[in-house]
């Protein structure tokens, strides 16, 4: 594990600066997540990978100890009912960006997820009454979206396409938001951007080696992720924590060094569904 601190040469101030434009520190605490317990089909959902069929009852056991965490960072829960009529819709984070100012519903890649955010907009919409949304044939996956401060990081992906992606960056512009995008179609190691990025807070990215060369990173200190441990990859900065999936020790001690503390979870059966730490809930 290690990481790149950018400063173009002869540029002493160059890095306050970066740090100025894209957000010193994690930016507004989170108060609040929205989450949704895994159905009992949950095996029914998609994946890419072949690592076995859930568990279900460790599912739901490591979805409660997630819950948890959040809680313990200070976080107020709102517990939506499990779906079956989606079995992926545990996964919230991909219907909606949330920026303090205000909320986006997003358009699922996958036709299958397309019902999803009709069953979270009511959620949303007491929170968030002037909620927008991306329309055909525009289709985004929240997973692809990575907020960094006043930067937003856009993923092109399987699931995020072009059309997609300018009306969330148009929308980001409106509230004052600079966005970049990130094509990772041809990257068969991650299903969404965020599958391979994380936003640490204080001018820092958490990135695996196939992100760590891309421009639009170059700004920002970058701490990698050793290939052994790609799937630590996906962590969530909650306040003053860093939740991260156990079993990643590199990872554990990297952060450590560069004064983070960190909360592991175990997300074995929820890696088996190509889910992470991020997809799991909606926070603001």
């Amino acid at each position: 594990m290690y990481y790149d601190g950018f400063v173009p040469p002869g540029c002493s101030d160059c890095r306050v600066a970066a740090d100025a434009n894209f957000g010193a520190t994690l930016g507004p605490m989170f108060r609040h997540a929205i989450v949704r317990p895994p159905s009992a089909n949950f095996a029914d959902g998609l994946t890419r990978v072949d690592l076995g069929v859930p568990d279900f009852a460790r599912v739901l056991a490591q979805h409660a100890a997630y819950c948890a965490a959040l809680e313990t960072c200070g976080l107020s829960l709102t517990v939506l009912p499990a779906d079956s009529r989606f079995p992926d819709s545990t996964f919230v984070e991909d219907t909606a960006v949330i920026v303090p100012e205000g909320a986006m519903l997003m358009r699922p890649g996958a036709t299958s997820r397309l019902g999803e955010t009709d069953a979270i907009e009511p959620s949303l919409r007491t929170v968030f009454p002037a909620l927008a949304s991306i329309v055909a044939p525009g289709t985004v996956d929240g997973g692809d979206i990575c907020e960094a401060g006043r930067h937003v990081f856009i993923g092109l992906s399987e699931r995020t396409n072009a059309e997609g992606a300018a009306q969330l960056a148009a929308w980001l512009q409106t509230l004052g938001y600079t966005s970049a995008l990130v094509d990772v179609r041809g990257m068969s190691s991650i299903l969404h951007l965020k599958s391979g990025l994380s936003w640490l807070g204080d001018g820092r990215v958490l990135l695996i080696d196939d992100l760590a060369a891309h421009p639009a990173f170059a700004d920002f200190e970058r701490v990698r992720v050793e290939p052994a441990e790609m799937y630590a990859a996906n962590a969530v900065r909650v306040n003053s924590r860093v939740l991260i999936a156990s079993g990643y020790p590199m990872l554990a001690q990297t952060l450590a060094d560069l004064g983070y503390r960190t909360l592991a979870l175990d997300m074995s059966e929820f890696e088996k569904m190509d889910g992470g730490l991020s997809c799991l809930s909606l926070r603001f």
